[in-house]
């Protein structure tokens, strides 16, 4: 935007633009700007996508927004990337804030901490929160093409998770003047499915530039002068520097109140940078260049120091820079005036001197000691090829950014392996450091090759330790049969430490349990735990190897014991013994045999220590846990609200063991609201990762729901032939997994006329229930098959009876109410009906419409045509389309609790509440806590203190 700044606070709360040159052909856009701020002065947040090629803007807008909403009342945080800064993760927020790194995490112990993103991101969150709650808030963070990938990952998350506050982010960024890296379009578009608002600042029209020349000139431009300005191709920020230039020579007549050229031989329009450049003296001139080095701002201790100069020595040149309008005050720093100069001041430059010139920064920094990331930023262009001292700076740089921005890590590490020469000593070393941090990022193909590249050329001797990082890597990337191959090799070599082997079992045992290949392991579980002298590693490993097979095997109480004893070694263990998060495991097994308070326990636990540790690549997997819990308690748009949450933070954070469970949930739960279409999406979505990622550990409960979406879409027969394509084995253990299964297969049975394999699963369903005699779940599932065999309506009605889950017990009351309504007699049709009827009201409770349209239909067919039901199917708008758990977040946001609070008391994690509250708004209509707070009080009094509960929970039984 070019011209000077311009406000109009006397309209509209000062948010419409005015006729001075600053929003001259912005017009368009200001009115997108305007009417977010205006909005979050009424309580909603939004998100500006400003994107443009240099010069066009981006940053005035950015300035003049900042300064309109700290007049109206705004706090402004204000921030910004650049090249050098973009290896500091974090920084563009954290200088946004008024923090540092150091900050952040002031009073947290991170000494065990493998990765600092999620705690710096929660930190964030904590203080832009607080900030919030107490009035509207800007954002503005500029030139992100610069920023590191944990900036972008961090507001993909703020973004999201505080979207319900008076919260406006401007995110900016120049295309071509970075890499414009993927992620960073990724987050765009990401941004943009959420409803952020896209301002596109292309070349100004034709008006607007002869507009913005007669403001300048105080003159109404000639033809001469308007052919000149059009030049710049509607660039603001050359087209004012070009008039201010053409000013300054002397070169515009202005006669009776036009202006025209005075001479017709002029430069041509992008030269006029140059030129102002050029009318500097020569010393001021190469001081420039030397400044440009540092970055687009710069201490003036750090550049006479560059120069061998006393700063009172720069004085004068740092005089005439700023008087030419080259720099300008940034704070403390000194800054250019605009990108294009810095970049016109550094093209100046021949690459070889510039390149020397970065290495002297590099040196500068790392003489200072401390941080060596300032450092690398200028040694990972300048270094060459065997430059111990460069190369020892990237290896620290390296370390000191693994935890809190492993791309960056990555980045760094493999620089260094780049310049480091086949036969140098470090070699070895240096590929492990960059394995690690290719490992943390995710980028499991690269850190793959990386170690194949380098087993070709070691001895076995040395390449052990690499292998052992293979087998992980395998592992991690869905392939536990390379990862097995690779931890058996690593096995066989003499003289392994203990801790390597501990660590090489533990993933070998993880190996086999991700393939259900627990017999393979069996013999060496056993003897790792008659070994006291064996690793805590290598112990949890055996332990949750032999608790899937107890449990598995039917031997339930073994197989939980087993897990708790897990639990208590990972705590004490190492890294490796700690990621594999037995806790979490724990909570499953809980969860199939219907103990879900002891399972929330245990998922809010494992959540905490999954955030507190740093375990970033298992972020998702307590909420895809929670997903199935919520599922099992008849919570279905609860459930799906956890697989979306676990969904989305597995994008973000990169593919999670355990994502098969977030598709299995939603298809699930479409299944049983008669959603086929989303059913199917998510179906699809289930097998083509399990293919591609090979993720089978989950695949046995996989079963269940691929067999339920069988049976919706093809009937009894397409689930016999799903079910009959997985071998008797995992159709055993599925009774196990979901032991409601039993009775679901033995129906699919007899509809399909195979009544020897309906016995089978009865008989095996009995077993469970006799040699597991502490586990009502399996007793239930066991009669309700037994009941659907030999139609025995005391079996069907101690199930419906015995069951916990709600859906599982209306399961059992429809097929006792169709065993007495397939009978004689008026008491049986009586019966049958109330049977039925309560299977109905079950379903209903918990949101199965398919199942309720079945027992409806059922119904109709006993003669029940019209009923007068006094519960119906929620609304899809208003207070009372809330769930439980939207009313019950609606309800305690509505009493002013922040997002954190809400989900510390609803043992929920930040990103479900978000997910709840969005939800929320979209159902009441609204978009601001202010406005939640608002219906909120108006509610009757006693509805109010009931906390905000909707109308269509408070059902009756059907008269």
């Amino acid at each position: 935007m070019g011209g000077s700044p311009s406000h109009d606070p006397g309209s509209a709360a000062g948010f419409q633009s005015s006729s001075r040159p600053g929003w001259r052909g912005r017009e368009r856009e200001w009115a997108a700007v305007a009417g977010i701020l205006r909005a979050a002065t009424e309580g909603r947040g939004g998100v500006v996508l400003v994107e443009g090629q240099m010069g066009m803007g981006k940053s005035r807008l950015l300035h003049e927004t900042a300064e309109v909403a700290e007049r109206v009342g705004f706090t402004v945080l204000r921030g910004t990337a650049d090249e050098l800064s973009q290896m500091m993760p974090l920084m563009p927020l954290i200088a946004a804030l008024g923090e540092s790194p150091h900050a952040l995490l002031t009073g947290m112990s991170v000494s065990d901490v493998l990765d600092l993103r999620l705690l710096m991101t929660e930190q964030l969150r904590t203080r832009l929160e607080s900030r919030a709650a107490q009035g509207p808030v800007l954002v503005t963070l500029d030139d992100l093409h610069w920023a590191d990938s944990t900036t972008m990952l961090a507001l993909r998350t703020l973004a999201s998770d505080l979207a319900s506050y008076p919260l406006v982010w401007m995110l900016a960024l120049a295309r071509g003047a970075g890499d414009d890296p993927p992620r960073l379009d990724r987050l765009f578009e990401a941004l943009q499915r959420d409803g952020a608002t896209p301002v596109q600042l292309g070349p100004l029209p034709d008006d607007a530039v002869a507009a913005i020349v007669a403001d300048v000139l105080q003159a109404s431009p000639g033809p001469d002068v308007l052919a000149l300005s059009g030049a710049t191709g509607g660039n603001p920020f050359l087209l004012v520097e070009l008039l201010g230039k053409i000013n300054e020579e002397g070169a515009v007549q202005i006669d009776g109140g036009h202006a025209r050229l005075a001479w017709a031989e002029l430069p041509w329009v992008r030269a006029i940078t140059r030129k102002r450049l050029d009318g500097l003296t020569a010393g001021t001139r190469h001081m420039l260049q030397v400044a440009a080095i540092l970055g687009r701002s710069f201490a003036v201790h750090d550049l006479a120091e560059m120069l061998g100069e006393p700063a009172s020595r720069l004085l004068p040149g740092l005089e005439e820079a700023t008087g030419a309008g080259v720099l300008v005050t940034s704070g403390d720093l000194l800054a250019f005036r605009h990108d294009l100069l810095r970049q016109a001041v550094t093209d100046a430059v021949p690459p070889p001197v510039r390149l020397a010139l970065r290495r002297q920064a590099g040196e500068m920094l790392l003489n200072r000691g401390g941080s060596t990331v300032p450092a690398a930023a200028h040694l990972v262009h300048s270094a060459r090829p065997g430059d111990t001292r460069a190369l020892d700076g990237l290896d620290r740089a390296a370390r000191e950014v693994l935890c809190s921005s492993p791309q960056t890590a990555a980045d760094l590490a493999l620089r260094a392996l780049e310049l480091t020469a086949d036969d140098d000593s470090h070699r070895l070393e240096r590929t492990a450091a960059a394995v690690d941090a290719l490992t943390v990022t995710g980028r499991l193909i690269e850190a793959a090759e990386l170690v194949r590249e380098s087993l070709a050329t070691l001895p076995d001797a040395k390449s052990v330790e690499l292998r052992c990082k293979l087998a992980i890597i395998m592992l991690l990337s869905g392939q536990p049969g390379e990862a097995i191959a690779e931890a058996e090799i690593v096995l066989a070599q003499p003289d392994l430490s203990p801790q390597l082997q501990g660590m090489v079992e533990l993933a070998w045992f993880k190996a086999l349990i991700a393939l259900n290949d627990f017999k393979r392991g069996q013999e060496r579980a056993e003897a790792v735990l008659a070994d006291p002298g064996r690793t805590l590693d290598a112990r949890v490993g055996a332990l949750l190897l032999l608790a899937h097979l107890d449990f598995l095997d039917g031997r339930v109480e073994a197989g939980l014991d087993q897990f708790r004893e897990a639990v208590a070694a990972a705590s004490d263990g190492s890294v490796a013994a700690r990621l594999a998060h037995p806790r979490l495991l724990l909570a499953r097994i809980l969860t199939c045999m219907r103990r879900l308070e002891e399972a929330e326990t245990n998922i809010q636990a494992a959540e905490e220590e999954v955030r507190a540790a740093g375990h970033t690549p298992y972020a998702a997997n307590p909420a895809f846990f929670r997903a199935r819990l919520r599922l099992v308690a008849g919570r279905m748009e609860d459930a799906a609200a956890e697989a979306q949450t676990g969904l989305s933070l597995a994008d973000e954070f990169g593919p999670h063991a355990f994502e098969l469970f977030g598709h299995g949930v939603l298809a699930i739960v479409a299944v049983r609201t008669g959603d086929i279409a989303s059913a199917t999406r998510h179906i699809e979505r289930y097998r083509s990762e399990q293919v591609t990622l090979g993720l089978r550990f989950g695949s046995v409960w996989g079963l269940w729901a691929v067999g339920l979406f069988a049976e919706a879409t093809g009937g009894p027969q397409a689930a016999k032939e799903t079910l009959k394509s997985a071998d008797a084995q995992r159709r055993r253990w599925l009774l196990v997994v979901e032991p409601p299964s039993a009775a679901w297969m033995t129906r699919i049975a007899l509809m399909t006329g195979d009544p020897e394999w309906a016995e089978e699963i009865v008989l095996a369903a009995e077993r469970l229930k006799l040699d597991n005699p502490g586990f009502p779940v399996l007793a239930a599932a066991a009669d309700h098959a037994r009941g659907l065999v030999d139609g025995d309506s005391a079996k069907l009605s101690r199930a419906a009876a015995s069951f916990r889950d709600p859906w599982s017990r209306a399961s059992a009351s429809e097929d006792l109410g169709a065993l007495l309504g397939s009978t004689a007699g008026a008491s049986d049709t009586d019966a049958a009906v109330l049977c039925l009827e309560q299977a109905l009201e079950g379903y209903d409770q918990v949101g199965a419409l398919r199942d309720v349209a079945r027992v409806r239909a059922r119904l109709r067919q006993l003669g029940v045509r019209r009923r007068h039901w006094t519960y119906t199917e929620r609304p899809s708008t208003g207070w009372g389309s809330l769930t439980e758990t939207e009313s019950t977040v609606a309800s305690l946001v509505a009493h002013g609790l922040t997002n954190r609070q809400v989900a510390t008391r609803m043992f929920l994690s930040p990103h479900t509440v978000s997910f709840h509250l969005r939800q929320v708004f979209r159902k009441l209509g609204i978009g601001s806590r202010v406005e939640l707070a608002r219906l909120a009080a108006e509610l009757a009094p006693e509805e109010a203190d009931a906390g905000v509960q909707p109308p269509s929970d408070r059902r009756q039984r059907p008269r």
